[in-house]
C-alpha cells in the first residue's frame, strides 16, 4: 500500500511540476524504499526524478537498484550526470557496477573519470566474483604509526566526508602494510601527544583478497567487527569489508544454501529467481533433479514389486510402506539441516573428532525419536486397522530403524560431501529423501521376511 501511494505521488509530481514538492517527497523517503518504488515506474520517469535530486542522494538510491535496472537506466542519463553518479558511489559499489556494465557503457564512462578513480575501479574489479577482493572498498581512513593523536584527529576530520566508515583507523607503514588498528573512541580518549603506534592494536584480524567472500563475512561475525581489513598477496592493505557488506553476503549465501538444499540451484552456482529467471533455465535446472529422483523411484518401486509374494500373503503391509519410508527421509533432512548449519557457523569442521561429536549427539536423539514414532504408529495401526501382533512388531521396528537410520545418514552425508570437496547443501532434501526411500523399503521387507517368513512356507 505504501509503495503504491508513493508511486502515485511521484507520478503526480511529474505531471504537475513543482520542484519544491518533489524535493520534499524525495527527502522524506529512505533510499531503499525510494529505489523499490522507482523500479515500478518507467526508466524515463526515473530519469526525470533523478534530474531533481542532488548527486549524493542520487547515488544512495542508485545502489539499491537491481543490476538489470542499473544497466537500463545508466544509458538514459546525460553523460555528465552518469559520471557524477559514478564518482559519488562507494568504491566497492563502483566496482560492482563496472562488472555489470557492457563494454559500450564502460567505454563511455571510464575516460570521463579521474585517473585515480579509474585505477581504483580497475584494481578492485580485477578480483574474481565471489572473492573477498570483489566486495572490498578502498574508502577507509589510513594513518601511520608515527602520527600524533592530534594529527590523526585532524586527518579524520579532513577525510571523513569521502570515507565509508571512520570508526576504525588503519595504521599502515611506508609500504602499505597493515601494522595495527585504532578505534575512533580510543583516538578521542588518548592524549594528543601520544602516537598511533602507542595506542594501536597490533596483529589485527584480516583476510586475504583472493579468499572466498564468505570467509570475510564469517570473521566479521565471529570477532564482532565493524570492518575487516583486506590484504593482497604482497601483504599490503587494499581496503576493507564493512559489516553491512557482510550482512549482504550472508543473505545471498543463505538464499543460495536454500536453493541448493531444495535442488533449485543452477549448474553455474547462480540462484533461480521465480520472477526473473528465464523459463527455459527454470525447466533445465529443475528437470535434472526430478529425473535423478525418478531413477531412485524406479529402483525403489522395482524392489517393492519383487516382494509380490510377501504382499499377497499380508496385503496390509502395503499400507505402511509410505509412512515408514517418509519418516526416514524426514528425519534425515532434519539432521542434515542441523549439521549444514553447524558447518556454516564454523561449529564443526571436517575432522574425525567433530564427526564423532555429531554422531554421539545424534544417535540417542534419533533412537529416541524412532521409539516415540514407532509406538505412535503401532498404536494407531492397532486401533485403525486391527492388525495382529506380528505385523505390528514389523511395522514398529521398521519405523524405529528407519527413523534412527535417517538421522544418522543425514548427519553423515554433509561430512561426506565436504570430504569430496563439494558444498554439503548440494545433498538436497529431495535426494536424502529418495535415498532413505530405498533404504526404508529394504529395512521394512527385511524385517517382514524375518518375522513373517513362515507365512511363505
Amino acid at each position: 500500500m505504501y509503495r503504491e501511494l508513493l508511486s502515485a505521488t511521484l507520478v503526480d509530481c511529474l505531471a504537475h511540476p513543482r520542484t519544491t514538492d518533489l524535493t520534499e517527497v524525495l527527502r522524506s523517503v529512505h533510499p531503499s524504499d525510494l529505489a523499490d518504488t522507482l523500479q515500478t515506474l518507467t526508466a524515463g520517469q526515473v530519469g526525470q526524478i533523478f534530474a531533481e535530486m542532488e548527486e549524493q542522494e542520487r547515488a544512495e538510491v542508485f545502489v539499491y537498484f537491481s543490476p538489470e535496472w542499473q544497466n537500463a537506466l545508466l544509458p538514459l542519463l546525460p553523460r555528465d550526470m552518469a559520471v557524477r553518479l559514478f564518482e559519488s558511489m562507494a568504491a566497492d559499489e563502483r566496482a560492482d557496477l563496472y562488472h555489470h556494465l557492457d563494454e559500450e557503457a564502460r567505454q563511455k564512462l571510464m575516460p570521463a573519470l579521474a585517473r585515480v578513480e579509474r585505477e581504483d575501479i580497475l584494481r578492485l574489479a580485477a578480483y574474481a566474483e565471489g572473492t573477498t577482493g570483489s566486495v572490498t572498498t578502498s574508502d577507509y581512513v589510513a594513518v601511520t604509526p608515527q602520527m600524533r593523536v592530534a594529527e590523526a584527529l585532524a586527518h579524520v576530520r579532513a577525510t571523513a566526508p569521502d570515507k565509508e566508515t571512520i570508526y576504525i583507523l588503519y595504521a599502515l607503514d611506508a609500504e602499505g602494510r597493515l601494522c595495527g588498528t585504532v578505534s575512533l573512541r580510543e583516538l578521542l580518549l588518548a592524549d594528543d601527544r601520544q602516537t598511533i603506534g602507542d595506542i594501536m592494536r597490533r596483529h589485527p584480524v584480516s583476510v586475504r583478497a583472493d579468499s572466498p567472500r564468505e570467509e570475510a563475512a564469517e570473521r566479521i561475525r565471529r570477532y564482532d567487527l565493524l570492518a575487516l581489513p583486506v590484504i593482497n598477496g604482497g601483504d599490503r592493505m587494499i581496503g576493507i569489508i564493512t559489516v553491512d557488506d557482510a550482512m549482504d553476503i550472508e543473505k545471498e549465501l543463505d538464499a543460495g544454501q536454500l536453493a541448493r538444499f531444495g535442488g533449485t540451484a543452477s549448474e553455474d552456482g547462480t540462484d533461480l529467481d521465480i520472477l526473473a529467471t528465464p523459463l527455459r533455465t527454470m525447466f533445465r535446472v529443475r528437470v535434472f533433479w526430478l529425473l535423478l529422483l525418478t531413477l531412485f523411484g524406479v529402483v525403489t518401486s522395482s524392489f517393492v514389486a519383487a516382494q509380490e509374494e510377501m504382499l499377497s500373503r499380508a496385503i496390509v503391509l502395503a499400507a505402511f510402506i509410505a509412512p515408514i519410508v517418509d519418516m526416514g527421509g524426514n528425519a534425515g533432512s532434519q539432521s542434515a539441516t542441523l549439521v549444514i548449519r553447524a558447518m556454516a557457523l564454523g561449529d564443526v569442521t571436517l575432522r574425525w573428532r567433530d564427526v564423532w561429536r555429531v554422531l554421539r549427539r545424534e544417535l540417542p536423539v534419533a533412537a529416541s525419536l524412532g521409539i516415540v514414532v514407532a509406538l505412535l504408529e503401532a498404536v494407531l495401526a492397532f486401533f485403525s486397522k486391527g492388525i495382529g501382533g506380528d505385523v505390528l512388531l514389523v511395522v514398529g521396528l521398521s519405523m524405529l530403524v528407519c527413523t534412527a537410520l535417517g538421522g544418522v545418514v543425514g548427519a553423515l552425508l554433509p561430512f561426506m560431501a565436504r570430504r569430496l570437496g563439494t558444498d554439503p547443501a548440494t545433498l538436497s532434501s529431495p535426494l536424502i529423501t529418495s535415498v532413505m526411500d530405498l533404504a526404508g523399503v529394504f529395512v521394512y521387507f527385511s524385517l517382514a521376511y524375518a518375522f513373517l517368513g513362515n507365512m511363505l512356507q
